[in-house]
């Protein structure tokens, strides 16, 4: 079985995902003109060409100016309906999509009604598409901590569909640390919590994240390998690394796919899973980072597959739904795998 045929028969999570960052250019223009934005780029083809980032602060430029055209009920089930529909063509089938209530009321439009939209369109599709998952809201960690708790209360109403909090956007300068009353007080909640840390922020800000936000998961984390220490107690205690290859790339993260670091922590013991972050960005969906990572770092067909049980365990499902898609893994690793290990044995 070739590698690109083995990742697609894999069932797998999307845990690392952005929702606003899933706008594919098509839509940009086409709710840019819907909704009479004054928008800059006339044509897809105008704005594909500024996809060139030279850091995460000059993605995030790109990312608010695209993010203008989000301005109604429509715009967000219809993008949330989008992503999901196209991530379920790479078999895809649980994911756990975060979306920042603070970048819609930035631009004057209802938090409450941008994220009813898009419970609504997850729900409804979910349930189309037979798939599980869930939002995680985001923290936008640059707003600080009193923006952050007055978001958490504008959520408030929706707590019981809301899976968990994350702290998402620039790194540098804004430490988990400043956040620990408003991850308190989603944990109280009874909701699962997750932050960004070391991507362009150093492993202190991994460390910060488990002791002081005691975070169920990483966002990112490729950087802990600055610190054995650090690698040493991911390992042991198996804490679930939402790695973003192709997006690790653009944002100059790392020079090239070749060097990222994924497989190293991989064979290190880490349970590190594979996301797209924000994909029409970044080069690719899921199953593009798992084939861009397996030709350029020559993960092997079982190293592809520990990675889609990764996926899974990390995720927040319940045991007997995590049981029962790790079971669907083992069924395609029996008839695709285990027959060709036979003939060459």
């Amino acid at each position: 079985m070739t590698g690109q045929s083995l990742i697609q028969k894999l069932p797998k999570t999307e845990l690392h995902l952005h929702v606003e960052g899933s706008i594919e250019p098509q839509q940009v223009i086409e709710f840019a003109r819907r909704n009479q934005v004054d928008f800059p780029y006339a044509t897809v083809e105008e704005l594909i060409a500024i996809y060139e980032f030279e850091n995460l602060a000059g993605f995030g430029q790109v990312y608010r100016t695209n993010s203008t055209v989000l301005l109604t009920r429509q715009d967000f089930y219809e993008l949330t309906v989008a992503y999901m529909r196209r991530v379920r063509l790479d078999n895809v089938r649980h994911v756990e999509i975060a979306f920042a209530p603070q970048g819609a009321s930035s631009r004057g439009v209802s938090p409450e009604m941008a994220l009813e939209a898009v419970l609504d369109g997850f729900e409804a599709t979910a349930a189309e598409l037979g798939m599980t998952g869930g939002i995680i809201v985001g923290c936008q960690r640059n707003r600080g901590l009193d923006d952050g708790l007055k978001m958490l209360e504008q959520v408030r109403p929706y707590r019981d569909r809301i899976m968990a909090l994350g702290l998402a956007s620039m790194e540098v300068g804004y430490p988990p640390r400043l956040f620990e009353r408003l991850f308190n007080e989603a944990r109280e909640w009874g909701w699962k919590t997750v932050a960004h840390a070391g991507e362009e922020g150093p492993p202190e800000y991994i460390w910060e994240a488990l002791d002081i936000l005691k975070v169920d998961r990483i966002d990112h984390g490729v950087r802990c390998d600055e610190d054995p220490r650090l690698m040493a107690r991911l390992a042991e205690e198996q804490v679930p690394l939402t790695v973003c290859p192709l997006s690790n790339v653009y944002l100059k993260v790392f020079p090239s796919i070749d060097k990222h670091n994924i497989a190293r922590l991989l064979r290190a013991g880490l349970l590190v899973t594979i996301n797209s972050d924000d994909p029409p960005y970044f080069g690719g969906y899921v199953n593009e980072n798992f084939a861009q990572c397996q030709t350029a770092l020559g993960l092997t067909d079982e190293e592809i597959v520990q990675l889609a049980r990764n996926s899974f365990i990390g995720s927040f499902l319940d045991e007997d739904a995590r049981q029962g898609y790790l079971a669907e893994i083992e069924a395609v690793v029996a008839a695709e795998l285990n027959p060709i290990a036979e003939m060459n044995a």
